[in-house]
């Protein structure tokens, strides 16, 4: 048996070990699989607006570019919105809307790319011919903090009417095309690929496409966590050049990336590929004139009373380290 004198010198190593390996995960670290392999958990839900996550996964299953993505789905904004102000994830593709009014509750979130351009539509039942046929009919957005729910109030404006001249509900985009074929609304307007399923259905019709309304028109963003942004400034790049890359492959929108779609969303070959003729992948910096646009929106509807400032909540630094710019 050692003596008394031995045992504090037998423990010192051990307790050396302890704080070693505790120190290896004190917050802030990234999380790391087995062989200390960085994970990047980025939220989103089964939508083709997110198709530039989607290649992302893919092609880093292909060619390891030294961290793993690991996508977890969501059934609501609401759920996911839950997931990344607390930290469960590192970013999202979500609604610009929805992390603007999370940053100025102070939650740390900054939007770093667009998920797309373009490719939302206002789609409405057969009898609907024009926007003043609406008048005291039912019309489903899936959020009141949505580019839907703008486009939905610039629409009304065009025709000199306003929101209370419509019933407008929320409802889950998933809800949206039976809602409309049942008759139970007259029209709505969300991200693909729920408009596509009515119309190749030929349960509604497209009234206006997004750009037609709202040119440039800001919609779903890739938004990451101030933490994840400050942990690791070389992941984060390395993870924002994926997704440029995996943006500029959605924009083919060939067979190989439609295989990767139908993967992550259970629709047919016809909606998708409807679907992703409305949508652009190609350019996913958001401008800041775009985004000035969508703040003054927020302001004139009351969805908001001091929406960030640009330079507060866009960080075009990662995007511009890839053009020069």
């Amino acid at each position: 048996m050692p003596s008394r004198a031995l045992i504090p010198k037998l423990l010192i190593p051990a307790l050396l070990l302890v704080l070693t390996l505790s120190a290896c995960g004190a917050k802030g670290d990234r999380p790391a699989s087995a062989g200390h392999v960085p994970v990047i958990k980025i939220g989103y839900l089964p939508i083709t607006h997110a198709a530039p996550l989607y290649l992302a996964q893919a092609i880093n299953e292909q060619d390891n570019r030294g961290f793993r993505l690991e996508l977890v789905k969501f059934g609501s904004w609401p759920d996911l919105m839950d997931a990344l102000n607390t930290g469960n994830i590192d970013g999202a593709s979500v609604l610009i809307e929805l992390a603007m009014r999370a940053r100025e509750q102070g939650i740390g979130l900054k939007a770093v790319a667009l998920g797309h351009k373009d490719g939302n539509v206002l789609v409405v039942s057969g009898e609907i011919e024009k926007t003043e046929d609406l008048r005291g009919k039912p019309f489903a957005i899936p959020s009141r903090f949505s580019t839907h729910n703008i486009l939905l109030y610039q629409m009304l404006k065009n025709a000199g009417m306003t929101h209370d001249d419509v019933q407008v509900v929320e409802l889950a985009p998933a809800e949206m095309p039976a809602a409309l074929s049942e008759g139970r609304i007259a029209g709505y307007v969300v991200a693909e690929p729920f408009g596509a399923i009515s119309v190749a259905a030929g349960k509604g019709k497209v009234l206006y496409q997004s750009e037609e309304i709202w040119e440039n028109s800001v919609d779903c963003g890739l938004v990451l966590r101030d933490d994840f942004l400050e942990s690791d400034r070389e992941l984060a790049q390395s993870f924002i050049g994926l997704y440029l890359e995996a943006g500029r492959k959605a924009e083919h929108k060939g067979e190989d990336e439609l295989n990767v779609l139908k993967t992550y969303m259970n629709v047919n070959d016809e909606v998708l590929e409807l679907s992703l003729q409305w949508i652009a992948y190609d350019e996913l910096r958001l401008d800041e004139d775009s985004y000035e646009k969508l703040r003054q929106y927020m302001l004139e509807m009351g969805l908001s009373e001091n929406p960030p400032a640009f330079g507060e909540f866009v960080d075009n630094s990662f995007i511009d380290a890839f053009s020069g710019s």
